[in-house]
């Protein structure tokens, strides 16, 4: 084959290569579009249901300048081991924040996201309810990819339960049976799950406290 034949060969397979791509990138671009709003939808489907399995007593969940404001503070208080009381939350964002709101529209307390990266297999996401006075109404798994038959027990009633109706200042977990209100019994075989999703709910706690309850 000729200099010239084998230049031609591979700026025509080149050209070949660039069209793939192109077609394959208009394609992924076209997928996207008509997925996102669906995708969009479903979360804030599943975003709802949690809220709604956290706080029961509530009828709506409302955006606010106040929530918005308290977020936008969070990592500065969740970092500040003054406010903390030496309690280590890197890892942990609280990604979203709504007032909770009875049949009267009384505020009786508060909704928030929590993403804790601090899992074995991953992020993990979590929702939670917390009252006026404090009280804990409720905790919900958003999203875990832990192990399956250890990790991923944290999303079974009988784990996230343990936290539903307490009003403690932070939670603690326990390797030989919870006897306190602030304990909670690990998950055996998933230390690193249990202390990721404690340590979101302990974020959550002291966030309300610190950001709302001010």
């Amino acid at each position: 084959m000729s200099k010239t034949s084998a230049k031609n060969t591979i700026i025509k397979d080149a050209l070949k290569l660039f069209c793939i791509t192109l077609v394959a990138g208009v394609l992924l671009g076209f997928v996207y579009e008509i997925t996102k709003d669906p995708i969009k939808k479903q979360e804030q489907e599943t975003k709802q249901r949690a809220y709604q399995t956290v706080f029961t007593d509530a009828t709506s969940f409302i955006e606010s300048d106040t929530v918005t404001a308290a977020v936008e503070k969070s990592s500065e208080v969740l970092s500040d081991a003054t406010i903390t009381g030496g309690a280590d939350f890197s890892g942990i964002t609280i990604s979203e924040t709504l007032e909770a709101h009875d049949s009267s529209d009384s505020l009786i307390g508060y909704v928030m996201n929590v993403i804790t990266s601090n899992g074995y297999g991953g992020d993990i996401k979590v929702s939670i309810g917390i009252r006026m006075d404090g009280t804990v109404t409720g905790m919900e798994i958003l999203s875990i990819s832990e192990t399956a038959g250890l990790g991923m027990k944290a999303a079974e009633s009988k784990f996230k339960n343990q936290f539903k109706d307490k009003n403690v200042d932070q939670f603690e977990y326990t390797k030989v049976g919870a006897t306190k209100d602030n304990e909670i019994d690990a998950i055996s075989g998933a230390t690193i799950t249990t202390k990721a999703v404690t340590g979101a709910v302990n974020a959550g706690i002291c966030f309300t406290k610190n950001c709302l309850f001010q």
